[in-house]
């Protein structure tokens, strides 16, 4: 198989070129960064593309957004990307994209060589390979946004402030409500994000977490209710009285 790889460490990317090699493969690049990805595609047309997650200049997701252009470019290439660590957000780009056979594997399952090797076999036939602690995380990933759907917006919107540092006190001044209603939310909230009450008091802690794990935005709070007019009654002006009782009097007393 016509292999090309781009990994900026020199050691790994030496030692993928030698165990392909090894196996009967064809390596038609190395690159150590993604600047000349596409054109070198272009030239050699391997059938599978081994990339770094993280590749220069900023040591980011370089390497994941070539993976989504080669997918979207070139459907029929294969992409296997490899990672130090399990990048929740960057995996569920990759899977969910369009293109040709996947793999996201970890580093370390590289030692392994019998299943790199195999994990690069099954990638040629058109299979998807994930490792398996990749799929634990999405799971997991998974779990967590469905309970964070169980949420009302109003629900959303006091956890966000939550996870702000907020206290009830300050949230209810935001919102406009009373610190009884706060207090309500909360509760519902640690129900439903099936937080159990606990001697420590973590739980304000955890749902916090929650809330950033699954994005961590704050909906914007409801504008102040109008202030009500004044009450204040009209005044009243009442025609002055001479000190007999009699009305006003006009003229020159004759």
């Amino acid at each position: 198989m016509r292999i090309l790889i781009c990994e900026d460490s020199a050691l790994l990317r030496a030692g993928l070129v030698r165990v392909l090699e090894d196996a009967g493969h064809q390596v038609v690049a190395a690159l150590p960064d993604a600047s000349h990805l596409d054109e070198t595609v272009d030239r050699t047309a391997p059938e599978l593309c081994i990339l770094d997650v993280r590749l220069p200049p900023r040591w980011t997701d370089e390497g994941i957004r070539a993976a989504l252009s080669l997918r979207a470019r070139l459907p029929e290439l294969a992409v296997l990307v490899l990672s130090q660590y399990v990048e929740e957000r960057y995996a569920a780009d990759l899977i969910s994209s369009s293109g040709g056979a996947l793999g996201y594997l970890l580093k370390d399952r590289v030692a392994d060589v019998t299943d790199f090797l195999e994990a690069i076999e099954r990638i040629a036939s058109g299979a998807t390979v994930l490792d398996p602690e990749v799929v634990a995380q999405l799971l997991s990933r998974r779990t967590r946004d469905e309970r964070m759907l169980r949420l009302t917006d109003r629900e959303a919107t006091v956890l966000a402030l939550i996870a702000e540092g907020r206290s009830n006190q300050a949230i209810a001044k935001t919102l406009h409500v009373t610190e009884g209603s706060v207090e309500k939310h909360i509760t519902a909230v640690f129900q439903k994000l099936d937080l159990e009450p606990d001697e420590s008091g973590n739980r304000r802690v955890l749902a916090a977490i929650a809330h950033l794990e699954h994005g961590g935005t704050t909906p914007p709070a409801p504008p102040a209710p109008p202030t009500p007019p004044s009450q204040t009654p009209p005044s009243q002006t009442r025609p002055s009285q001479t000190p007999g009782g009699r009305g006003p009097q006009t003229g020159t007393n004759r």
